[in-house]
C-alpha cells in the first residue's frame, strides 16, 4: 500500500468517555488505528470504567469531575505502572481538553448541561465537533450557533435522528452553504422515535412504573437518564429543539412520527414527493463512524441490516396525553427565549428524583410544567444568562419536589 499521501493521525477527546455514546465512540476509534488516536477522556467519578479506557488508549490526558475522583484515578494509574498520562479534574480540565490546540475532533457526549460549556470550548476553538450532547443546543443554541459561524468549527449530529437527517440532506446542505429548507426544495424533516417501553402501557399504570420498568429500552442501549427521557417522550422533544437549530428552521416544518422499530432513524420530504430515509441497525456506532469519517465512509463495526428479518416497518402519530413533555417541549421551542434551558433544567431535575424514587413517573411533567409556569423569561444574550435560568429553574424544581408543594401527595 502506498502510504505516502496517507493522512496524519487525528487526535481526539472523548467528553464522556464512560457513559454509552463514549464507549461506542472508543470502539470505532479501536478500529482504525491508522487514522484515529485518543488525546483526552473525561468521565464522571467512576474511575473503575475509566481506567481500563486509559490502560487500552492511552491519553495524554483523563479528567474526573472533582479532585477526590482524580486523586483516586492518579492513584491508581502510579499502581499500575502508568506515567503517560495526565489526571485533570473539574470544569477547567473539560474546558483544557476540549479547546487543545493539537485536537482536531471532540466527541461531545457528557449528558446534561454539564456538558454545554466544554462544548462551546470546543466549537469556541474552530475544532470538528461529534455533537452528542443534545442539552447544548436546547439550552443555548443561538449562542453555540453563533459561536460556529464565528469560529468556523463544523458541527456533526451524533443523535441517530439528527444524524439520519444530515445524511438525506442535499449535498450543500451538508457543506453549510444552503439558503434554508425551502430553497433546496424541501417539504418537510420527519423526526422518528420509537415511542419508548410504554407505548401501549395503560394510561392508568403508568403512575406506577419503576425507574427499571422506564430504563427498559426496547431498542437501545442507553443511559438511565436519556433512556427515562425516552419514556416521557422528552428526548423527541429535546431533539425537536435540536433539529431547529442543526437544520435552521421551526417546529412548524417537522413532524414526529412514532416508529416503534427504529430501523428508519429519519426522514426528508423534498418538494417534489420524494421521501428520503436513513435506514439501519439501532446501533449508536453508525452515527459515530458517518460524523468521524465525513465526507469519508468508514467501518463502524455494525452488521448489515437484514431488510428482509425487519419484515415490517410500523409509524403512528404520538400521543400527546400519553406523553405531555413532548407537547412542553414544543411550547417551549414556540416561546423561545430561554423556555427551552428551563424545560432542559427542570426536566434534569424531575428525571434524577424520579430515579431516586422520590416522584412518580407521571409527576415528571407536572414538575417541568409548574417550574415553566413559575419563571420569567429573558433573552439569552450570554452563557451566563443561560446558566442563570438553568440554576433557578434547578432550585425551583427542588423546592416544588421536597418543599410544600408535594408531588407524591
Amino acid at each position: 500500500m502506498n502510504t505516502d499521501n496517507a493522512s496524519p493521525v487525528q487526535p481526539i477527546t472523548v467528553l464522556g468517555s464512560t457513559g454509552s455514546i463514549g464507549v461506542s465512540t472508543l470502539d470505532v476509534v479501536a478500529r482504525h488505528p491508522d487514522r484515529y488516536s485518543i488525546y483526552a477522556l473525561t468521565a464522571n467519578t467512576r474511575v473503575d470504567l475509566i481506567l481500563p479506557q486509559i490502560k487500552a488508549h492511552q491519553p495524554r490526558y483523563a479528567v474526573m469531575r472533582d479532585e477526590q475522583s482524580a486523586e483516586a484515578l492518579s492513584l491508581q494509574l502510579k499502581a499500575a505502572g502508568i506515567s503517560g498520562t495526565e489526571v485533570l479534574s473539574g470544569e477547567q480540565g473539560l474546558l483544557t481538553v476540549a479547546s487543545a490546540e493539537v485536537v482536531t475532533s471532540v466527541m461531545a457526549a457528557i449528558v446534561g448541561s454539564a456538558g454545554l460549556a466544554p462544548t462551546m470550548a470546543a466549537v469556541e476553538a474552530g475544532k470538528k465537533v461529534l455533537l452528542a450532547n443534545k442539552e447544548s443546543l436546547v439550552m443555548a443554541g443561538h449562542l453555540l450557533m453563533q459561536a460556529v459561524q464565528r469560529s468556523g468549527a463544523t458541527l456533526l449530529p451524533i443523535d441517530s435522528e439528527h444524524n439520519a437527517i444530515f445524511q438525506c440532506m442535499p449535498a450543500r446542505y451538508q457543506s453549510g452553504e444552503s439558503l434554508g429548507l425551502a430553497a433546496e426544495g424541501v417539504r418537510k424533516i420527519l423526526l422518528t422515535g420509537s415511542g419508548g417501553p410504554f407505548r401501549q402501557t395503560p394510561l392508568d399504570q403508568l403512575a406506577a412504573m419503576t425507574p427499571d420498568q422506564a430504563c427498559a429500552h426496547p431498542n437501545w442501549d442507553m443511559g438511565r437518564k436519556i433512556s427515562v427521557d425516552s419514556a416521557t417522550m422528552m428526548n423527541k422533544g429535546l431533539e425537536l429543539i435540536e433539529a431547529c437549530w442543526l437544520f435552521d428552521t421551526g417546529p412548524e416544518d417537522i413532524d414526529i412520527v412514532v416508529h416503534p422499530q427504529s430501523v428508519i432513524h429519519s426522514m426528508v420530504e423534498y418538494d417534489d414527493g420524494s421521501v428520503l430515509a436513513q435506514l439501519g441497525n439501532p446501533d449508536m456506532r453508525t452515527p459515530i463512524a458517518h460524523a468521524l469519517a465525513f465526507p469519508e465512509r468508514i467501518a463502524s463495526g455494525v452488521p448489515s441490516l437484514d431488510i428482509i428479518a425487519t419484515a415490517q416497518l410500523d409509524f403512528e402519530a404520538p400521543d400527546y396525553q400519553r406523553f405531555p413533555c413532548l407537547r412542553l417541549a414544543t411550547e417551549a421551542v414556540t416561546t423561545g427565549a430561554t423556555a427551552m434551558a428551563i424545560l432542559n433544567a427542570a426536566n434534569e431535575m424531575a428525571v434524577q428524583a424520579f430515579l431516586d424514587q422520590r416522584v412518580r413517573f407521571t409527576d415528571i411533567p407536572v414538575i417541568i410544567e409548574h417550574v415553566l409556569a413559575t419563571m420569567s423569561l429573558v433573552e439569552p444574550s450570554t452563557l451566563a444568562v443561560v446558566q442563570e435560568q438553568d440554576l433557578e429553574a434547578r432550585q425551583i424544581a427542588a423546592e416544588f419536589i421536597k418543599g410544600s408543594h408535594k408531588v407524591t401527595g
